[in-house]
């Protein structure tokens, strides 16, 4: 099969790769109808994460199944399956406390590289979720899209406590970000505020349901953040970048007693005590379990309640991944889907 495998910084190459097979009793094997690069792809793409020799990439896909080991009980092969970037076996103490992706035996997608023709789920019982049907060609991209990014989304808008009354603001305009905005608004916030200097992702941040566009960033950011909130800050905040600029940013944007939903990857981010001692703000964040929201997410798309498929804005074959790779780093493109 024909897979995207990154060699080096910005060096990302589709080549020829092993077809995947069943190693485990609990695993499957699934076709990969369609797969997308992240955010979180460009940071060894960008140098700033370290790699250990030539990786295998993707960790977002939907696809049939076409074979499954002999413990798989719930998952049929012909099933339009969705899973996230973690497996998990949905049945431990954690998973059943809604942290899936700190599952006991969590294992790794991004590591099998979804980027690919064929992809091995691990844990297949406990990681997909088939849809009631195969579903129409224009309702992949939304499916896709629940794999990780709505889902990540939907997460950072419910550790931010967003709700009907609450201000929501949200630092960070990649998908991730504006599919926060969508969270927020399904889960009924009365006002949104999307944090973005770039006029097609503002124009999609409004389409999701936000009220009001910040421009600005760091100090003068949250100026403006306190100026629209009668000088209080926000009572929820998604932070979706993963700098310590934007968790800076969102801590600061946060009223005393707010919440902070921070699902952002990370990179050089450390918190000051004495400053975050006396904010009185909660901070709730990770890795989002997106199985935890994966049956609600895929009813709602299924009933085309919600369109998160609109954060793709450039679709390209498989073969011309490292175009998608520089589209993205060059913020020339939201999110890049890729069709094997």
């Amino acid at each position: 099969m024909r897979g995207a495998v990154m060699h080096a910084p910005g060096d990302v190459r589709v080549e020829e790769r092993k077809d995947p097979e069943i190693i485990v009793p609990s695993d499957a094997i699934i076709r990969i109808s369609a797969t997308c690069v992240c955010g979180s792809d460009l940071w060894p793409y960008r140098g700033i994460q370290a790699m250990d020799g030539p990786s295998p990439m993707g960790h977002e896909y939907v696809g049939i199944v076409e074979e499954v080991g002999s413990a798989v009980k719930t998952i049929k092969p012909g099933q339009f399956v969705i899973g996230s970037f973690f497996a998990s076996d949905n049945t431990c103490e954690i998973c059943q406390a809604g942290y899936q992706s700190s599952c006991v035996h969590r294992e790794p997608i991004g590591s099998l590289g979804a980027q690919a023709g064929l992809l091995r789920v691990p844990l297949a019982d406990g990681t997909l979720v088939a849809t009631p049907d195969i579903p129409s060609d224009d309702l992949i991209p939304s499916f896709l899209a629940a794999s990780d990014v709505l889902g990540t989304g939907w997460f950072g808008a419910v550790a931010a406590q967003a709700g009907p009354g609450k201000t929501v603001a949200v630092v960070g305009d990649g998908a991730v970000g504006l599919l926060a905005v969508l969270a927020a608004q399904r889960l009924g916030a009365e006002r949104i505020i999307a944090m973005s200097r770039h006029e097609p992702r503002q124009k999609l941040a409004r389409e999701f349901g936000a009220t009001d566009i910040v421009t600005e960033r760091g100090d003068e950011g949250v100026a403006k953040i306190k100026e629209l909130t009668g000088g209080l800050g926000a009572h929820s905040v998604v932070e979706a970048v993963g700098t310590q600029e934007s968790m800076m940013q969102a801590i600061r944007s946060t009223r005393p007693g707010g919440h902070v939903g921070y699902v952002g990857v990370a990179h050089g981010v450390e918190l000051p005590g004495m400053e975050l001692f006396f904010s009185h703000v909660h901070l709730h964040g990770g890795p989002a379990p997106v199985r935890q929201y994966l049956p609600q997410l895929i009813d709602l798309i299924w009933n085309r309640q919600i369109d998160p498929g609109k954060v793709f804005d450039l679709e390209l074959p498989l073969d011309q991944a490292a175009e998608g790779y520089q589209a993205m780093d060059e913020r020339r493109a939201i999110k890049v889907l890729l069709r094997p």
